[in-house]
């Protein structure tokens, strides 16, 4: 099984919403329970919405509790070297020497706007291994985007 890694934060929030979708599960029954109540089945609207929001929150349980189960916690700040690696915070130059940084996190902490980004989008894959004043080259849906790297972090 393969591991799934994750800063800290990460992994409190997939717990958190883990204890969220549980804590549902007796409000989904009750739900269905008076739906039921209703009388005919068949023709129920609540009955079946309720019966929907069940399985939605047993598979969303399933897949959290499957990633909490294979989590691989890791702190940048007990991370170094001269490479990109998963956790470290890199600067990169764009065309226009524009400064651009991006953390490498784990696809549920992955937030392009707050500059974090999943290990195994396209640039990420590209960064991985990569040193400074390497240059990489990524293709998008836009076309083809070209960096300097120009700082390599573990914070």
């Amino acid at each position: 099984m393969d591991k799934v890694p994750m800063l800290a934060e990460g992994y409190e929030r997939l717990t958190a919403d883990l204890k969220v979708l549980r804590a549902e599960r007796p409000k989904i029954v009750d739900a269905i329970e008076e739906a039921r109540a209703h009388g005919d089945l068949s023709e129920n609207a609540e009955y079946h919405a309720a019966k929907e929001r069940q399985g939605q929150v047993e598979a969303q349980i399933a897949d959290i509790e499957d990633k909490v189960s294979r989590a691989q916690i890791i702190d940048p700040t007990t991370l170094s070297g001269d490479r990109i690696i998963f956790g470290a915070t890199v600067t990169l130059l764009d065309e226009n020497d524009k400064p651009i940084k991006y953390q490498i996190v784990g696809q549920t902490e992955a937030d392009a706007k707050k500059g974090r980004i999943s290990y195994n989008s396209p640039l990420a894959k590209a960064l991985i291994g990569k040193n400074v004043d390497d240059e990489i080259e990524v293709s998008v849906p836009s076309g083809d985007k070209f960096y300097l790297v120009q700082k390599i972090e573990f914070i």
